[in-house]
């Protein structure tokens, strides 16, 4: 595995494992399995309703705890539950997560900031960060934070680099952490002729290619998958590295055209809806 080091010295693996619309049995599995065959960064989020089964895949992996970097988020209905992060721990049945997040800058999302805050100097969260942050958000944020975020999590992938929020970064040493790693899933994108071409030259599919690429440029990455053989390819990734050159050319792919579009009105509704935890 390689590592990146945080701005509070802690280090996060760049590859690992996202349970996003994982059912709580695909998620329970998909964590065991990806756990005992090497990984050791698992994400997942109060509003994916699989966290329970997080703590179910982790414990039933054999791995011990401090030889993982779990990372969850927090939803905007907890963002004023004084609970909420109790509440998160008593889900994942653990006593701390290495990375706890505000999922999307809606509602009181400061109040939720200051959770994260709390937590951190608790000992409950080893570092934090904020989830969806860019433009004016991440721009007021940066005045009001206390501790600055050890991540940020953002679509990013080769058709969309987030060059302007990588400045903005750059000036605290946040990393950042891809969501949409693979485009969605784009044909376009997965049949680049140059990730076409740079496949065969290192005998990995588009896929690796897209992923390896990622690392590279600094970020982590954590594609979820609910197939164990796909999750074994995402992680074959580090046995190969992209030249200077290569790197590149796929900067010139860069179109700053994004998947997913997220409205204010869309934030007005996460702010309202609250998730229905699973009970087991």
């Amino acid at each position: 595995m390689e590592y990146l080091e945080l701005n509070n010295k802690m280090k996060c693996p760049v590859v690992g494992i996202g349970t996003y619309t994982l059912s709580p049995a695909d998620a329970e599995k998909s964590v065991r399995e990806a756990l005992k065959m090497g990984y050791s960064l698992v994400d997942t989020a109060n509003a994916y309703v699989n966290e329970r089964a997080v703590g179910r895949g982790i414990k039933e992996s054999g791995v011990k705890r401090e030889d993982i970097f779990l990372s969850t988020k927090l939803w905007p209905s907890e963002f004023e539950n004084n609970n909420a992060v109790d509440e998160t721990l008593a889900r994942l049945g653990v006593e701390y997560v290495d990375l706890l997040y505000v999922h999307q800058p809606a509602g009181n999302w400061l109040a939720g900031y200051r959770q994260l805050e709390k937590a951190y100097k608790e000992g409950k969260a080893k570092s934090i960060g904020i989830s969806n942050f860019e433009g004016k958000y991440i721009d007021e944020l940066q005045h009001k934070w206390e501790i600055v975020p050890q991540f940020i999590q953002v679509e990013a992938h080769p058709y969309f680099t987030q060059k302007e929020l990588r400045q903005i970064l750059g000036k605290y040493d946040i990393k950042l952490m891809s969501w949409y790693p693979l485009g969605h899933g784009d044909k376009s994108l997965m049949d680049e002729p140059l990730f076409v071409e740079l496949g065969r030259k290192y005998g990995k599919s588009t896929a690796q290619i897209i992923l390896r690429w990622h690392t590279q440029m600094g970020f982590v990455v954590i594609p979820g998958s609910r197939n164990v053989a796909h999750i074994k390819d995402n992680l074959d990734i580090l046995d190969f590295e992209l030249t200077d050159e290569e790197m590149t050319e796929i900067a010139k792919l860069d179109k700053n055209v994004r998947y997913y579009y997220r409205t204010d009105e869309q934030l007005v509704q996460f702010a309202a809806w609250k998730p229905e935890y699973e009970q087991v």
